[in-house]
């Protein structure tokens, strides 16, 4: 089994801290320090058994790490790899959790020059709307899928590495092109959050919201618990992932204009087919998913 000696966590929050708790729990990891903006967060985390002790500067949280994990927001990805590059050990892996991999990978060039070798940007399709180290736990990954997205210089050994890991916590790991990772993640992810966001805030500036709230039932909070998500990281992964969350965003307006004047014109027929095919594709997914 592969076995990191000492792991790194900058970021302990629900998915560092899950991966984290999954990696203990197999015997894959031996020390592990976490980082973080928050002293108190980072000594729950201590309490939880997540890490094992903790540094607030990052350029001391990596000195002798084998592996480092960023699991910062977006917008913070340059700024701590700024920091840690002096530090960093030259044996050491790094990964991130990021949502976006292009801000990643330009944030790398940024810093050291061009993406390091031992770089290895990633993605793990996992998640709840809840945040925070207190969150995590251990089977988070069981059975989701974690996309990996190394460069074309990158070590295939530290890869590797990364991938067994993951595999490690139960996922199923693939490998994507960058921009490609962009462009699904930007259509899966991040279009049904800004629209769950946006929903919920057209709502609230209601006059009469609180009826409308009152009387929600369970397929608004279906479709809106995303809402609950941290605000800070999503504002960072729209900005990250700018261009494609535009063309994904237009694409959705064009089509709900259309919806818009199915409803105007009292097209029944129409609508019915679009709420057809949407049954059908989403019956189609599902039925994946249960595989």
């Amino acid at each position: 089994m592969m076995h990191i000696e000492r792991l790194c966590l900058i970021g302990v929050g629900l998915i560092g801290g899950s991966w984290a708790r999954a990696l203990r729990d197999a015997g894959a990891v031996g020390e592990i320090i976490g980082c973080g903006r928050t002293e108190a967060s980072l000594q729950r985390a201590v309490e939880l058994g997540v890490i094992d002790r903790y540094e607030c500067d990052p350029a001391q949280a990596v000195l002798g790490a084998d592996m480092v994990v960023l699991g910062v927001p977006l917008g913070g990805m340059r700024g701590v790899l700024a920091a840690i590059r002096e530090t960093l050990a030259p044996h050491a892996i790094i990964t991130d959790v990021g949502s976006a991999k292009g801000s990643v990978v330009a944030d790398a060039e940024a810093v050291f020059g061009r993406v390091p070798p031992r770089f290895v940007p990633g993605h793990p399709i996992a998640g709840t709307e809840k945040s925070g180290v207190e969150a995590s736990f251990k089977e988070l990954f069981r059975h989701r899928r974690v996309i990996l997205t190394p460069v074309a210089d990158t070590d295939p050994d530290a890869v590797a590495t990364v991938r067994a890991l993951w595999e490690v916590a139960g996922a199923e790991v693939v490998a994507m092109d960058v921009e490609h990772h962009d462009e699904v993640l930007a259509a899966t992810s991040h279009l049904p959050h800004v629209l769950a966001y946006g929903l919920v805030d057209t709502l609230a500036h209601w006059d009469d919201n609180r009826e409308i709230f009152q009387y929600a039932a369970g397929g608004f909070r279906d479709f809106t618990r995303i809402a609950s998500s941290d605000p800070r990281m999503w504002r960072d992964i729209c900005l990250a992932n700018r261009e494609a969350l535009l063309t994904a965003m237009k694409r959705y307006i064009t089509d709900l204009n259309s919806l818009l004047e199915s409803v105007e014109q009292a097209d029944g027929e129409r609508l019915e087919a679009v709420f057809d095919n949407a049954k059908q594709a989403r019956d189609h997914f599902i039925s994946l998913l249960e595989q």
